[in-house]
């Protein structure tokens, strides 16, 4: 499996270009108090598909009302970066809690220009069928949400996409796939109206350590664009609790569930995907694609002192169609991480992982690497 890692040059480094003791002593003081922080962090890496990628990511962590002593912390994650082979993405994610959390706000605005693997459909891909593939992709998704009793927050929102496809290598298995029919290759558009149900009572948004979490979503796509593009409904179910039986030990879980269903055939870039940074850790993202997603997970997160934690985690999961029952092809995921604490206040932290996957018959081990900020779930 080809990948790609991006090596941050440390914080220390990013510090350096601003070469102000005030943003170090700010960024690494011990104080507990409110107070709002940004985080600058440079990208560099290399993949086969993309070649040097060079750009920047951040994370500004920030309170609407420093005084409100119960009030969650806001946060707006940034990241751009190009490539020397033409892959570009600029994206801008908000989550914003409002005066005693009664609003919750949800945004992400994204441009990406990204060469991807497409392996087939199924769950029962081989990697000597990756196909490169360029896509281009525009989205825009907002929700909001409204604290109606203590931890209940219902809302409304909107999600949309235009995606747009080229096949760098002629002949590839997606020229020729006869796993099942590939709909609207070229690509497509889609507009979500979505219905979310929240229930919340973790005792942080940043850095859980007791408390449930669980949200559901619905949305349903109208028929708005015509020809081949989506119709049809998405449902997600995110359901996560966290305990800590120690003061430095947090167990914490999440199970994960995603179906989309249509009465027409359903576009392959609208299938569900498994493995990212943050679910499945170790499995490259598209390498098994269906109509539903279903996944387990678990993390042992202890944290030796205030700066440094360490993490060990596991689950499993699969894709699977509706003919095929969900724990039929079940995949293994493990792995570990160190976390490296630059805000005490909110914990907040930078997230280095590795995570391990199946070993497919005649290939190597599914693995890889993933350097982000904040926890995975």
């Amino acid at each position: 499996m080809k990948k790609t890692v991006f090596f941050t040059l440390l914080i220390t480094l990013t510090l350096n270009a601003f070469s102000q003791k005030k943003i170090i002593q700010k960024l690494f003081s011990n104080d507990t108090t409110k107070h709002n922080s940004f985080l600058p962090i440079p990208i560099f890496g290399f993949s086969q598909e993309a070649g040097f990628s060079f750009g920047a990511a951040g994370i500004y962590s920030f309170y609407l009302d420093k005084k409100d002593t119960i009030i969650r912390a806001s946060q707006i994650y940034g990241v751009a970066y190009t490539s020397t082979k033409g892959v570009t993405q600029l994206s801008m994610k908000a989550d914003v809690w409002t005066r005693q959390n009664k609003w919750h706000h949800l945004g992400e605005a994204k441009f990406s220009n990204v060469p991807f693997n497409f392996y087939g459909l199924g769950d029962e891909t081989f990697r000597s069928n990756e196909d490169l593939i360029i896509q281009k992709r525009y989205r825009i998704n907002a929700e909001v949400e409204r604290e109606l009793a203590k931890s209940y927050y219902p809302g409304i929102g909107f999600e949309f996409e235009s995606l747009n496809f080229r096949d760098d290598q002629l002949g590839g298995i997606f020229d020729t796939e006869n796993q099942a029919p590939l709909v609207d290759k070229d690509g497509g558009k889609f507009l979500f109206l979505k219905i979310t149900q929240l229930l919340d009572t973790r005792n942080s948004n940043t850095y859980a350590t007791k408390g449930f979490f669980g949200r559901l979503r619905y949305g349903y796509a109208p028929n708005l664009f015509g020809g081949k593009n989506f119709t049809g409904n998405l449902i997600t179910a995110d359901a996560r609790y966290f305990y800590t039986p120690t003061k430095k030990l947090t167990i914490a879980s999440q199970l994960f569930y995603e179906g989309i269903s249509s009465s027409k055939e359903i576009p392959f870039y609208m299938l569900r995907q498994l493995g990212n940074d943050q679910i499945m850790r170790g499995y490259y993202l598209g390498r098994y694609r269906d109509r539903n997603y279903l996944a387990i997970q678990a993390e042992m997160r202890f944290r030796i002192i205030d700066r440094f934690g360490l993490v060990g985690f596991g689950g499993t999961g699969s894709t699977y169609g509706k003919d095929i029952s969900a724990t039929q092809n079940l995949k293994p995921n493990y792995g570990v991480g160190a976390r490296v604490f630059f805000d005490l206040d909110k914990s907040l932290a930078l997230r280095v992982d590795y995570g391990w996957g199946e070993k497919p018959t005649g290939e190597k081990r599914i693995s890889g690497l993933y350097i982000s900020l904040g926890e995975a779930f």
